[in-house]
């Protein structure tokens, strides 16, 4: 990692901590249920933070990785660009070649991001699930979320940059990726989830029943409470909530981490589309979670668009060359099942059964 990579992945962190900070800390302090409004607005929050660093990148991309001569930009585009023709080098135009790469550097965001995003979608379905088998009080969602969203900016940390260094190291580990999308598609597709969780044998809950003195009761918003008599800790049902939910996360990473590097192999852009789409997960889940039954072919469409993204990923780079795909490309294909999706659901709702 050079220096102008730290600075840039630094000041990224710490501006994405302090918004984080100020959604979940500042302006929602106070126990009460999150607001539809309230949702809505934060939901659109982070959507416009994220079209700002396209602008960014658009603007300013060589900077990341601290491009400023044509053999800089050659080694980089070498490194971390899959398809190397969709960047035009001008050896004797150096600011017309930088925009070249901007322009992809910010269409792989974008689309990595949206990617990322739509896929948030099925992670939501599956926290709503969680809260409702564990009977979780609605003043304590925000603050699972919060522990489950820094939970996830960790792992999907170490996710990518481990993934880029296998990328790197292993020629084979896309088409193993592609493959896992694939599988992951055909099983959203075909294998309905439960619409409960045993909460009782579920394994982490008998993980943390092992390892942790567990009350029966949930204790206010508290994650651990002490018996002074026994002198003994206890962790409450919320804490395993949270355990469950950073285990969840980690199962969705195995698939949209994957999804993204199908977009681009950079490493840094997978991140950033990551932490946007996560960070963004909280205030939609809250907006989403009333409206949720309505979109019931948005899962079928994310099943198809795993299944693209791992299909894109076996193909031979020479094919795609031949019939002239670009990034692009993906972005109107993700931007055409979402659509369906939507429009189809509202079209055709979901008969209720008496």
């Amino acid at each position: 990692m050079g220096i102008n990579e730290i600075i840039f992945f630094t000041g990224f962190l710490l501006f994405i901590g302090a918004m984080l900070a100020l959604d979940l800390g500042v302006l929602s302090s106070n126990d009460k249920p999150v607001s539809f409004r309230e949702a809505a607005t934060w939901s659109a929050v982070w959507i416009l933070l994220a079209l700002g660093f396209y602008v960014i990148l658009l603007n300013y991309g060589e900077l990341i990785h601290g491009i400023y001569t044509i053999d800089d930009l050659n080694k980089v585009v070498k490194l971390y660009v899959d398809s190397p023709e969709e960047v035009t080098i001008n050896a004797n135009n150096l600011q017309q070649s930088f925009q070249s790469y901007r322009n992809l550097l910010a269409l792989e965001f974008i689309t990595g991001w949206l990617l990322e995003y739509s896929l948030s979608v099925d992670n939501i379905f599956v926290i709503i699930l969680i809260f409702t088998s564990f009977k979780v009080p609605q003043e304590y969602y925000k603050k699972v979320l919060l522990y489950g969203i820094l939970g996830a900016v960790f792992m999907r940390f170490v996710f990518i940059f481990a993934g880029s260094v296998l990328i790197h190291q292993f020629n084979g580990i896309l088409l193993f990726f592609g493959a896992l999308l694939i599988y992951s598609g055909i099983k959203m597709f075909f294998v309905d989830e439960d619409e409960s969780i045993d909460t009782e044998n579920h394994s982490v809950v008998k993980f943390a029943s092992r390892y942790f003195a567990v009350t029966k009761q949930y204790d206010g918003d508290r994650f651990f409470v002490k018996d002074l008599e026994r002198a003994k800790t206890f962790v409450t049902p919320l804490f395993v909530v949270v355990l469950i939910i950073e285990f969840t996360d980690l199962l969705f990473a195995v698939d949209s981490v994957p999804a993204v590097f199908g977009v681009t192999q950079d490493p840094y852009i997978v991140f950033f589309s990551n932490i946007f789409a996560i960070m963004g997960l909280r205030s939609m889940f809250f907006f989403l979670s009333n409206i949720m039954h309505l979109f019931h072919y948005l899962k079928t469409g994310l099943a198809f668009l795993l299944v693209f993204i791992g299909v894109k990923m076996l193909v031979p780079h020479d094919y795609l060359k031949a019939i002239h795909y670009k990034t692009e490309h993906s972005l109107w294909v993700i931007l055409a099942i979402l659509t369906i999706s939507v429009v189809a659901s509202l079209l055709f709702p979901k008969k209720h059964e008496n």
